[in-house]
Formats: C-alpha cells, sequence, structure tokens
C-alpha cells in the first residue's frame, strides 16, 4: 500500500475533529474521500501531509511512518498536497508559480515543459499573473505545480470548489489522466457524483468519522450516498 491510516485522531486544542480513522490508498488508485462542510476532511489532508500532529494512531507511506515527520519532509515522501482554494502565488506569473513548485526538482525547467504539454490553457498563459486566470485555470496551474514535485502520489483538497460545472468536469478529466504518469490520487471533495464517476474506490466521512467505504461503483448506488450527496441530476452532468 502506498498510503496506510491507523486509528488517527487529531484535532486543534482540546477538540478532537478526526475520531480514530483508518483508510488506505494502494499505488496507482484514484480514491475518493466524500463529506460535507465540517465533516473533518482537511483536518485529515493536514495531519497526512505534518502541517497538524496527530494525537494518536499512525500514518505510513510505502510501509514507512510519517506520522512525527515535519510538513517539509512531505516531498521527499514523494507526496504533494493541492489545497483547498488552490492557494497558487497570485502576483508571480504562470511559469514562475510551476517553478516554485520544482523547487527541489532538479529536472524542474524540463519538467516545465510537460505540465504545458498536459495543460495547453497554461501555455498559452505562461507569462501571465497567477491572480488574473480564472477559477479553472488556476486549479490546473495548482495541479501542474503540484506535478512539478514529481509525487507519487497527489492528495487534492476540494478541487471543484468554486468552478462552474464544465469547468469542474474539464478538472476531473484532467485528474483521471494522471493515472498515464503513475500518479496515485487522494481526492478529497464534497462533490460525490464527480468523485464516484471517476474513483477506484471511496471513502464517506461524517462527523470525524468513516461510516462508508468500497468501491466507487457501489457507493453510486447506495441508497444512503443519494440521498445525502447525489442530486436527480447528476447522471446527466457526469456521467
Amino acid at each position: 500500500m502506498l498510503l496506510q491510516v491507523k486509528n488517527l485522531r487529531c484535532g486543534y486544542g482540546s477538540l478532537e475533529v478526526v475520531h480514530g480513522i483508518s483508510l488506505h490508498v494502494c499505488p496507482g488508485e484514484i480514491v475518493g474521500l466524500l463529506g460535507g462542510n465540517g465533516a473533518g476532511k482537511t483536518t485529515l489532508l493536514k495531519a497526512l501531509v505534518g502541517l497538524l500532529r496527530p494525537w494518536r494512531g499512525e500514518i505510513l507511506v510505502n510501509g514507512r511512518p510519517v506520522h512525527n515527520q515535519p510538513a517539509w519532509r512531505c516531498v521527499s515522501n514523494a507526496v504533494a498536497l493541492v489545497p483547498e482554494g488552490r492557494q497558487i502565488f497570485a502576483d508571480m506569473t504562470v511559469r514562475e508559480n510551476l517553478l516554485i513548485g520544482g523547487y527541489h526538482n532538479a529536472y524542474r525547467r524540463m519538467d516545465v515543459e510537460m505540465v504545458l504539454e498536459r495543460f495547453p490553457r497554461l501555455a498559452e498563459r505562461i507569462h501571465q499573473l497567477g491572480g488574473t486566470l480564472s477559477g479553472g485555470e488556476q486549479q490546473m496551474l495548482a495541479l501542474g505545480r503540484a506535478l512539478m514535485a514529481r509525487p507519487k502520489m497527489l492528495l487534492l483538497d476540494e478541487p471543484s470548489m468554486g468552478l462552474a460545472p464544465m469547468m469542474a468536469k474539464e478538472v476531473f478529466a484532467e485528474i483521471v489522466k494522471l493515472k498515464d504518469l503513475g500518479v496515485t490520487v487522494f481526492l478529497v471533495e464534497q462533490n460525490a457524483a464527480a468523485t464516484l464517476a471517476i474513483a477506484d474506490r471511496a471513502y464517506v466521512m461524517e462527523t470525524g468519522e468513516i461510516i462508508l467505504e468500497g468501491e466507487a461503483a457501489e457507493l453510486m448506488h447506495n441508497a444512503a450516498v443519494k440521498r445525502a450527496y447525489l442530486g436527480k441530476g447528476y447522471k446527466e452532468i457526469w456521467e
């Protein structure tokens, strides 16, 4: 397994947000984590990348414990985070944003061309400031910046947030293509329809706990998931 989380508990101050979660991600998978606002999804991601120290439990990457390592070691562990809200550098150009993502990559200038080939819209805006891009273009830039670190696994936090449905669909299509690069994806999303349409497996999280897990196709037809997360028109939009 590429990622294993065992009985993880963490939170802020005296408030426990994540209550004994266990999950795993195998190489080559796209695994979704579904849940509404306040479910604890982002808190879990912060723990996975060392931004939040777990209270209890273990996080293993390639079988090695990483839960006591600082955040800067995340890239060394071949794990990259695309954060909620994209958080690109608005006053830097597209090229500069990409180069920052590959700061520790000796082949970063060559890899910029790889990213631009994968995201032609970024190539058209290579000298444009990141803050002037549309929301969808900024999300593509955030993905490209993460790929510059040559990760084995990408952690994506709400990549469809704030995007129009067609632009979100385009971003999810790019996520699927990451498999061509051999990149494993852990996709944290509120948009259950989009996630289950591309994922191999998924977990459902509520109030800091995993309440459901299984193959994405099975969860797509699960009555509880349909009631809580899937609107009537999801098939027309995402299938």
